[in-house]
């Protein structure tokens, strides 16, 4: 199988990459726009902020390419957040294939802020979570998030409830890191690369 990861102005391509190789893929690493194009998957992951990265994006043609890929895409963290409307983070406009916002956690005096753990993650409605437990536990690093919303497909609860992760078309996105998230985030890419 052919799988790209998205080359550009965000982190934990590695991390990424090494989980892929995990599970006997050899993934490209790529901003080149016809090797995104023919890829049988194409994994949009980030670890940064959203207006350098949309940035770096628009200045390569990038964002037009990433929304009208038709193979299955996956967004994970900053990515998953890139493929919504809008992003809080420095007032910026994103791909728009998601119809959510991104908006900042507000402080509740309890809970810190950026987000960094395990947490659980439940509700799923999608083949992504094929096989796993309700409320299996993924490692989340973010301190915006995508309200729930149509698109979602999976639920966690942080200061309140959010969207562990999206679905619309060939587009999934993850707020958490499956590469990051044992086997739970193993089973996880697997079920992307096993979708059909």
């Amino acid at each position: 199988m052919n799988v790209a990861i998205v080359k550009y102005n965000a982190g934990n391509i590695l991390s990424v990459t090494y989980a892929l190789e995990r599970l006997g893929i050899s993934p490209v690493v790529t901003d080149h726009i016809e090797e995104l194009q023919k890829a049988d998957r194409v994994i949009f992951p980030g670890v940064g902020e959203a207006s350098t990265a949309m940035h770096y994006l628009t200045e390569r043609n990038l964002d037009t390419v990433i929304k009208n890929l038709e193979q299955p895409v996956l967004g994970i963290c900053l990515g998953m957040q890139l493929l919504c409307s809008y992003s809080e983070e420095n007032n910026t406009n994103c791909l728009s294939v998601f119809d959510e916002r991104v908006v900042s956690f507000l402080p509740n005096g309890t809970d810190k802020i950026p987000q960094v753990g395990w947490n659980t993650i439940s509700d799923y409605s999608s083949g992504l979570f094929n096989d796993l437990p309700e409320n299996a536990y993924c490692y989340f690093v973010h301190g915006y998030y995508a309200a729930l919303g149509p698109d979602t497909i999976a639920t966690t609860n942080y200061i309140l409830p959010y969207s562990a992760a999206l679905h619309k078309n060939n587009f999934y996105g993850v707020q958490f890191h499956p590469e990051k998230s044992a086997a739970v985030g193993e089973k996880i890419l697997q079920n992307f690369l096993d979708i059909v």
